[in-house]
């Protein structure tokens, strides 16, 4: 009854190995783990669980590193450095030109400070990674990118012990720069994006957030204005201002519009490129849930109590570690997928060739 106890302990340790390492393997190590065997023993040794996780686990790496080797995350990578790209290039403009127009709802006396060298340097820099991309010069691209991720720890990082609601807000649009700068490092044919996307979809990546921006810009500048006396009628949606209903639709019309053009160039490229994109973005939508949910009562308190209150180191915990865990995930996933598909897809296959009546 013992060997059959530790035979059982010593399968699920094995367990750590990847499955094509245990299809060829597993019962060659079991019989060796056996044979040295103390007589009655009933558990691994330490020795033995130490040595079996580890190997286990540089195994499971070995396979999970030649699985981002793959041309389609190449592709994927070539697409998501782009997209993230134009789209901080839009959040960047958006502020820059919040900075230059005065919305006509301000009071009279109150306008914006103007934009500063950093404001400037945000649209140069997206602008450039943006060019970088399309004329083929995926270095210059990913040295911007990286660039403006050191920028952001350079002006935002330090005020994390006096000002951390202004960090924690804006760790998603850094999230998008490590992702936009990690995904424009992937190697990858020249012009890649150009032959991968096509026309329409590049315009739609591309000019999709500028159309967004000019929308928003638009909008804010044609607010209804309250520096008279009497009953001003308007409608507002979230951040959307406007004298009529009918405007107001108009406008969010119009901003749906683009989206579903984003939308629409994604979900048509191939299902491999189109899930790995989606992988790719997965931790910035992971963090920014993070912070609107397990982090609304932090901000709401330090709101209220009118001084910084610091983060606990579980907060910073989680905040650090949503998104790499989501990106493991979301690729795991992904590959488990992709395996299944492809073995109902060779059972098809034999189903097919096999004789009629065998």
């Amino acid at each position: 009854m013992s060997s059959v106890d530790l035979e059982r302990r010593y399968r699920r340790l094995l367990a750590v190995y990847p499955w094509e390492h245990r299809r060829v393997y597993e019962d060659e190590m079991l019989a060796v783990l056996l044979a040295g065997a103390r007589p009655g023993q009933r558990r691994p040794g330490a020795a033995d669980v130490r040595n079996l996780v580890g190997a286990g686990l540089r195994a499971r790496l070995r396979v999970g590193a030649r699985g981002f080797t793959e041309p389609s995350w190449a592709d994927a990578a070539t697409v998501t450095g782009l997209l993230v790209a134009a789209v901080l290039l839009a959040l960047a403009s958006r502020a820059l030109l919040d900075q230059l127009v005065r919305a006509p709802s301000l009071p009279q006396g109150f306008s914006p400070s103007g934009p500063d060298l950093v404001d400037w340097l945000r649209v140069a820099g997206w602008a450039g990674v943006c060019a970088a991309v399309l004329l083929g010069w995926r270095w210059l691209a990913a040295g911007l990118a990286w660039a403006g991720v050191l920028g952001w720890g350079a002006f935002v990082a330090p005020q994390t012990g006096d000002n951390p609601t202004y960090v924690v807000d804006t760790l998603p649009q850094f999230a998008l720069a490590v992702v936009a700068a990690a995904a424009l490092t992937v190697p990858a044919p020249r012009r890649r994006a150009i032959a991968l996307l096509g026309v329409r979809r590049l315009l739609a990546l591309v000019l999709a957030p500028a159309a967004m921006v000019a929308l928003l810009v638009t909008n804010r500048v044609t607010s209804p204005t309250f520096d008279f006396v009497g009953e001003v009628s308007y409608q507002v949606f979230y951040d959307l201002e406007a004298s009529t209903g009918l405007v107001l639709w108009l406008y969010v019309a119009g901003l749906a519009a683009a989206v579903s053009a984003m939308v629409i160039a994604v979900a048509t490229l191939t299902p491999e490129v189109r899930r790995r994109v989606v992988v790719m973005l997965l931790p910035v939508a992971a963090l920014d849930l993070l912070i609107d949910s397990a982090l609304a009562g932090w901000a709401t308190s330090t709101m209220n109590m009118g001084h910084a209150i610091p983060l606990v180191p579980t907060q910073w915990a989680m905040l650090v570690l949503v998104a790499p865990v989501t990106f493991l995930a979301g690729a795991l996933l992904v590959r488990r997928r992709e395996e299944t598909l492809r073995m109902v897809a060779l059972g098809r296959n034999a189903d097919r060739e096999q004789p009629m009546g065998q």
